[in-house]
């Protein structure tokens, strides 16, 4: 979800300066208007040193800024502290509709009254541990951040599927009971829980109950390597915020997940146990909005078959769905991966993505077409 800077920011004079000493530009009214309709950048700015945004009263969490600073346009890179939270609040504002707003709110209440209710049952998995969360093999290649490191423990069954060894057997027994006990908690208070999604009935919203800092640090420390090897085209380099969950299958739980695409843009889907039968996660292809519903290619059908403690990761807009669990009981780890300057870029982008099947196919059409007519003219 694309995050807002809280009113009291809103309020500051233009001229006051909140820098931290990364710059001394001044931007002023006269060219305020041009710098708020400049674009952001499509390539992060490693180079460049971010601000502290963590001791500002935001909506949202204060990393973000962080790290869509390293977007912003070259002449803003000096500007004060505030005249870059005012770009990036436009920017981040023309995703949020009024409704937003007000949903937002409501949700920031809902998950302040969950942290200060629910008691932890295993504290040590709230912060990175990862020399306990993850197996050896995929803490040596993400330590080395080489492709080849990488390519060394992740295989492709199919174009675009991922798949790893990732998370120990204890670790993945540690959030199967802090999930129990948070699902525990929340019958005897009778309180009623958002779901994951529109689609899973049961399940539950890790970053509610305080596991937000973690799995950013999952997705910052550990998906973002391998996403930006893997899926630099749909902004696998500048992920900057997530939406993380479980899902429960079995009896008395979700049987079975229909066709759809992810809100996100890399997902990561790590099954955590139990016992069960079934479950296939099965995939049709890549589609942009456009083509989201068109025919499957024989070439892009692939049925994958969990295995506990390790992870696939794909495009959010890898068409998928989850077979039925005739037997047993299944939990899944999700973490919805997003890029807000991915996301941006869309607005501009030409047609025929690199990454949509579809569109390969049509652009593939018009090339032929043209080169028929080409001939005809000759």
């Amino acid at each position: 979800m694309m995050m807002s800077v809280d009113s009291s920011v809103d309020r500051r004079d233009e001229s006051q300066s909140t820098g931290n000493g990364n710059g001394n530009g001044v931007v002023t009214a006269t060219n305020r208007t041009t710098y708020l309709s400049q674009r952001l950048r499509l390539n992060r700015n490693e180079a460049h040193q971010p601000e502290n945004y963590d001791d500002l009263e935001l909506e949202f969490n204060p990393a973000l800024y962080g790290k869509m600073e390293q977007y912003l346009p070259p002449n803003l890179l000096t500007a004060t502290r505030f005249h870059k939270l005012e770009y990036m609040k436009v920017v981040l504002d023309r995703y949020l509709t009024d409704h937003d707003r007000v949903r937002i709110q409501k949700h920031k209440e809902y998950r302040q009254y969950i942290i200060s209710s629910y008691q932890p049952l295993h504290k040590e998995i709230y912060v990175m541990h990862p020399a306990t969360f993850f197996v050896p093999s995929f803490i040596k290649a993400i330590t080395e951040n080489t492709e080849e490191s990488l390519r060394s423990i992740i295989s492709e069954p199919s174009p675009g599927v991922y798949t790893f060894e990732m998370l120990q057997p204890h670790f993945c027994e540690l959030l199967l009971s802090e999930v129990e006990s948070f699902e525990k908690w929340v019958q005897e208070a009778k309180f009623k829980i958002m779901r994951p999604n529109t689609m899973n009935k049961y399940g539950a919203v890790l970053d509610d109950f305080g596991l937000e800092t973690m799995l950013d640090n999952l997705m910052n420390d550990f998906i973002r390597p391998i996403s930006r090897v893997f899926f630099p085209e749909v902004g696998g380099t500048s992920l900057d915020s997530h939406h993380g969950f479980v899902v429960e299958y079995g009896k008395d739980r979700d049987y079975e997940l229909g066709f759809h695409v992810d809100d996100s843009e890399v997902t990561l889907n790590v099954c955590l146990g139990k016992q069960f039968s079934g479950g296939e996660l099965f995939f049709r292809g890549v589609r942009c909005d456009k083509h989201v519903n068109t025919d499957t290619q024989a070439e892009e059908v692939f049925d994958y078959s969990h295995v506990p403690g390790n992870g696939v990761l794909h495009r959010g807009r890898h068409r998928h769905g989850a077979r039925p669990t005739t037997s047993g009981h299944r939990t899944n780890l999700l973490l919805w991966c997003r890029s807000s300057i991915f996301r941006e870029s869309r607005k501009y982008q030409k047609d025929f993505p690199s990454w949509c099947g579809e569109c390969l196919l049509e652009k593939k059409e018009r090339q032929r077409q043209f080169v028929e007519a080409t001939k005809k003219v000759v």
